[in-house]
């Protein structure tokens, strides 16, 4: 018998069939799931094949590869559903199982609000068809269980949580945009996990769609090697968002790019942008780092300033780093993270506790916090004044400091990955801004780069002033045993 591929399943009243009432507006998907699995396509398909794929010939075998390019209401998500759940009914993985063994289809997601948004796309898939409902063994809150052997599961970017399955498929959605906290590159890190677990599995798939974003990652490296290349097994679909999906109106569309061209052109025209690059590398941001050293005591002799990111503890972490300065080079001493949820109060006394142990006083944070951290910080003893320029000004006076190794880091994974990720944008009136990626945070970055730009312009001199509440003979004498501290080699 021919086996029912998944444009049959589309077709059929008893299958997918409702979920597609409008052929017309399904038909360049349809074009994509042909070329996918290598299908018969019409004269109409095979001319959106060319066109978003950049290919003169149709493919003869399946894909091991697709990597979706789509812009934002394609559709991305529902069709990653949709071959989830074909690809885990309609084929047979048991021969390729040990024992007690299970196949997994892995749909992956940027977070847990998009998991839960594919993973209702699966049940209504499943639980709607009476014929694919008879075979669900078990239901959790993120897996189906089939009779057939084979578990549809959906998850978030890790490639820790990822190891140790047998991978039938594995779906990755919206990965130009996965969050970069614990890994600077996680696509990379996340496809690099879920390969070796799909080797033992001859038709095994690996699919990625995502809208695009800058012109750096897994996403942009598969465009820019496979795009409109005939006989690759890798295929790259590269479509705005109207080919896909006409029933978006132009109109949206219209009135987006008036607003911001180069928006529009990445989110609905699906173009990398590029007035997004790289703010520093990482071999630059590693060759500052002392490696082994996660925090340096305080010393005596040395002046010590602190800066803060001050957060309500709802959404953002709050972040503290303290430092001084040694010659030309800053050194960071120590650095803090509190994750939410927390108490404001409770990290503010945490914070002066530590500032206290380096001899701070004045403590600098950012401008946009309010009135709040001033009141905590000054019931405690510590005055609390506003950085004098954004974040983005701080981000640019840092750079110089890395790329000529001016600045000390602590051996602190989540430092480095922050500052890795962080990003340089044109904006429309040509003046650039450094900020963290989509979905990324900074706030650790902020702060190191705060206490830098409060060392950049000063002498080891003009340090010993900063605190004038002390009496100046005793000034003097920090004078004198910090001179005799640089004559005798103790500074670098």
């Amino acid at each position: 018998m021919r086996r029912v591929t998944l444009i049959d399943a589309m077709a059929d009243p008893n299958l997918f069939a409702p979920w597609f009432r409008d052929p017309a507006s399904w038909s360049a998907w349809r074009a994509f799931l042909s070329a996918l699995f290598a299908l018969p396509m019409p004269d109409e398909q095979l001319a959106i094949y060319n066109r978003c794929t950049g290919r003169a010939e149709p493919p003869t075998a399946p894909a091991a590869e697709g990597w979706l390019v789509c812009g934002r209401r394609a559709g991305k998500s529902f069709i990653l559903a949709l071959i989830a759940v074909f690809l885990a009914t309609f084929y047979d993985y048991r021969r390729y199982l040990a024992p007690g063994e299970r196949g997994s289809v892995i749909v992956i997601a940027t977070n847990t609000r998009q998991a839960r948004v594919i993973f209702r796309y699966v049940r209504a898939l499943l639980t709607g068809i009476p014929m694919l409902r008879r075979m669900i063994e078990r239901e959790t809150a993120d897996t189906f269980d089939l009779t057939d052997g084979v578990t549809i599961e959906v998850g978030t970017t890790s490639f820790k949580t990822v190891r140790g399955y047998t991978i039938v498929a594995a779906l990755c959605d919206e990965l130009a945009f996965w969050p970069t906290d614990d890994s600077a590159e996680p696509d990379y890190e996340v496809l690099n996990a879920l390969r070796p677990g799909m080797v033992t599995i001859p038709n095994a798939m690996l699919l990625c769609a995502s809208s695009p974003y800058a012109r750096r990652g897994a996403l942009w490296d598969a465009h820019r090697r496979h795009f409109g290349k005939d006989d690759d097994p890798i295929l790259v679909w590269h479509a705005d968002t109207r080919t896909m999906n006409p029933t978006v109106p132009q109109r949206v569309i219209d009135e987006a790019t008036e607003r911001d061209p180069a928006w529009a052109a990445a989110e609905y025209g699906a173009q990398f942008r590029s007035d997004v690059q790289s703010f520093v590398s990482r071999e630059a941001v590693e060759a500052c780092v002392a490696l082994g050293v996660r925090e340096r005591a305080p010393l005596s002799g040395l002046r010590y300033s602190g800066f803060v990111d001050p957060s309500g503890g709802s959404a953002d972490s709050m972040t503290l780093a303290v430092g001084h300065r040694q010659d030309t080079v800053v050194v960071v001493d120590a650095v803090r993270e509190v994750k939410p949820p927390f108490s404001p109060e409770d990290v503010v006394d945490e914070f002066a506790t530590l500032l206290k142990r380096y001899r701070i006083v004045k403590v600098t944070g950012d401008r946009y916090a309010g009135e709040w951290p001033r009141e905590q910080f000054r019931k405690l003893g510590i005055s609390y004044e506003p950085a004098a320029e954004p974040k983005s000004d701080l981000y640019r006076d840092l750079l110089p400091a890395i790329n000529s190794r001016r600045i000390d880091l602590l051996d602190h994974p989540r430092l480095v990955n922050q500052l890795v990720s962080l990003e340089r944008r044109t904006a429309r009136g040509g003046r650039d801004s450094i900020d963290h990626a989509p979905g990324a945070h900074d706030d650790i970055a902020n702060v190191v780069a705060g206490v830098s730009a409060m060392f950049a312009k000063q002498s080891n001199y003009d340090m010993l002033a900063w605190f004038d509440d002390e009496p100046s003979d005793l000034l003097r004498q920090e004078q004198l045993r910090f001179n005799r501290h640089i004559m005798s080699g103790g500074l670098r």
